[in-house]
């Protein structure tokens, strides 16, 4: 590991020691196209030799904005980060403004879109940047293919240039910017440097259970987010063979041919891949039903380490063999582990997939940590459900006396790009200050409590931590998504989007007289009612003055298009307040 400083060595790391024949995997046209590890850096050699020609500088930035994972994203990552420049990672729903300001606070000199979508999208503000060319992954007539700038590369004459360029390239160096999405306000871009992100990533290949050279993984969240995209460098090393998903779409039959024994996941595809089990276990009729629900019960109880005891195993055995195998096969039959990030899993989804043989680790990151500062392990008795493992190697967690998480380690930013003020905000000393509370346990577990900044106050002077409401509210399969508000109000109360696929089954299963439609649903007396019963369940839980004690259901789903989510799933808080106020008005009057 030592001779591993730069994101681009890694690559080379595994050239040298795994030279794999299928490193990066795409399906195109309903194929699987591989790429071994000698045509990856062939291709991203003949690319940066074109970026040469083309004047890309150190320092320049480049902009890449991928629909969906694909190995044409890991060839220009590579491409430009041995130039010493530098990749400014866009997503792809977010609208041609925000595009607009990325790329001009960037200074982005080059963008590499995916598709016609994106390209249209980035075409619209083109005049408003500084961007000299937009290339294209996909064939589009009025966009150039990048495919072009392996034939500009094909002249070697200038592979001396690269190669002085690569060595000039130092660990300190800034390798990304990457804008995160943000609940408020325009969005940041968080520097980071190689070191940054190559600590971090050696870091946590330890808590990864992955067979080097063997393994095989499926990959499908965003590679612009920073969380998927050191996964990615931690395969490399390991040398096991990435299949990049299609769409998210097809990720159960992608999962079913290529058969993954690991895969990064996100509390929102657990849920709704439960949702879909739990939905066609209430179809089945007899002795299969009360076993598929006493097996999802048996789940609910999962302890790891055999904590249940014999008789618990016993049963536990019967019910993988019986009901548990079949939910893995639904996802290739061979994925021993998923590990979780982006937002809080209810413990219950981590329980129930542990228990099915498919093992969920938590961890917790922030793009401003690069990202990763602690995540659950199966082996060493690491794994503790409810919450996000122990911190890995060199990562120092301190909680403040707030209760505020505060991090200091390698992995911690640069800064915020052409923002000194606002990074000093959030440093002290060497240490960052992640927004988030959280509690140190004796064993050393991580578990986050809560979002500082979303804390509130009623009026009647008592503190709400609405996470931990909401959390426990979306424990239940009626409810998709949950906002608690009051503050400065006498009391909490909540604006409920309904899990509309789950009700339209259990409408079904109970022959009530319904229409279909979104609208007819939540002003239903039945659905209200059952929803209450929810809340009711959830307040028990809680002290009467956090006991959320009106509701209001939203028609709409909630999304990243229609402005009530960020790109990586989190609520808008300050704008579903807009969206809803009429709803909001009609609770506090």
């Amino acid at each position: 590991m030592a001779d591993i400083s730069r994101l681009f060595d890694f690559p080379y790391y595994q050239l040298k020691k795994h030279n794999l024949d299928a490193a990066l995997v795409s399906k195109k046209n309903g194929e699987w196209v591989e790429t071994s590890t000698k045509e990856y850096l062939n291709k991203a050699n003949a690319l940066s030799r074109a970026l040469l020609k083309l004047g890309v500088q150190k320092d320049d930035k480049i902009a890449v904005i991928c629909t969906t994972n694909r190995t044409e994203w890991c060839i220009v990552d590579i491409a430009v980060l041995q130039l010493g420049a530098q990749t400014v990672p866009i997503y792809p729903n977010i609208s041609s403004e925000d595009y607009q300001y990325v790329l001009s606070h960037s200074e982005a000199s080059y963008c590499f879109v995916s598709d016609r979508e994106v390209f249209d999208k980035v075409l619209k503000v083109k005049t408003k940047t500084k961007l000299k060319d937009i290339y294209s992954f996909d064939e589009l007539e009025d966009c150039e293919n990048y495919s072009n700038l392996f034939e500009m590369g094909k002249d070697k004459s200038n592979q001396k240039d690269l190669e002085t360029r690569k060595a000039n390239v130092k660990e300190t160096d800034l390798a990304t910017l990457i804008y995160t999405s943000g609940t408020t306000g325009k969005p940041k871009g968080v520097m980071l440097s190689h070191r940054n992100i190559v600590q971090n990533v050696l870091a946590s290949i330890p808590r990864l259970p992955l067979i080097e050279g063997a393994s095989r993984v499926l990959s499908f969240l965003p590679l612009c987010h920073i969380f998927e995209r050191v996964l990615i460098y931690v395969y490399q090393h390991a040398g096991v063979s990435v299949y990049f998903a299609e769409s998210l779409e097809t990720i159960g039959a992608d999962a079913q041919e290529i058969k993954p024994n690991l895969m990064s996941v996100v509390p929102r595809l657990l849920e709704k891949v439960f949702n879909k089990i739990y939905a066609k276990g209430s179809e089945l009729k007899g002795l299969k039903k009360k076993l598929f629900f006493w097996a999802v019960a048996l789940g609910e109880r999962f302890e790891p380490y055999r904590a249940n005891g014999w008789w618990y195993e016993v049963q536990l055995k019967i019910a993988k063999k019986l009901i548990f195998s079949k939910w893995r096969s639904g996802l290739g039959g061979e994925l021993h582990t998923m590990v979780c990030g982006s937002a809080a899993l209810h413990p219950r989804l981590s329980r129930v997939f542990c228990a099915s043989g498919m093992m969920v680790m938590e961890g917790y990151g922030l793009t401003e940590t690069s990202p990763v500062v602690s995540v659950g392990m199966e082996a060493n008795k690491f794994f503790k459900i409810g919450t996000v493992g122990k911190p890995i190697h060199n990562v120092e967690v301190k909680i403040a006396e707030d209760g505020e998480i505060l991090i200091k380690g390698p992995n911690v930013m640069q800064g915020y790009y052409k923002d000194p003020q606002r990074t000093a905000s959030v440093m002290t000393a060497d240490y960052f200050h992640t927004g988030d509370k959280g509690e140190l346990d004796r064993e050393g577990f991580l578990k986050i409590t809560g979002r500082k900044k979303e804390m509130f106050k009623t009026s009647g002077g008592k503190y709400i931590i609405p996470t931990l409401i909401e959390n426990a509210l979306k424990e239940s399969n009626f409810i998709e998504q949950v906002m608690v508000i009051g503050e400065n109000q006498k009391m909490p109360a909540a604006l409920i989007q309904p899990n509309f696929e789950f009700l339209l089954e259990w409408i079904e299963r109970k022959n009530l007289k319904i229409d279909k439609t979104p609208e007819s649903i939540v002003s239903s007396a039945e659905v209200q009612k059952r929803i209450q019963k929810e809340v009711d369940d959830c307040n028990n839980r809680f002290g009467k003055w956090e006991q959320v004690k009106r509701f209001e259901l939203t028609s709409d789903e909630w999304s990243i298009d229609s402005g009530h989510l960020t790109p990586t799933m989190k609520m808008k808080r300050s704008v579903i307040l807009k969206i809803y106020a009429s709803l909001v008005q009609k609770i506090y009057g």
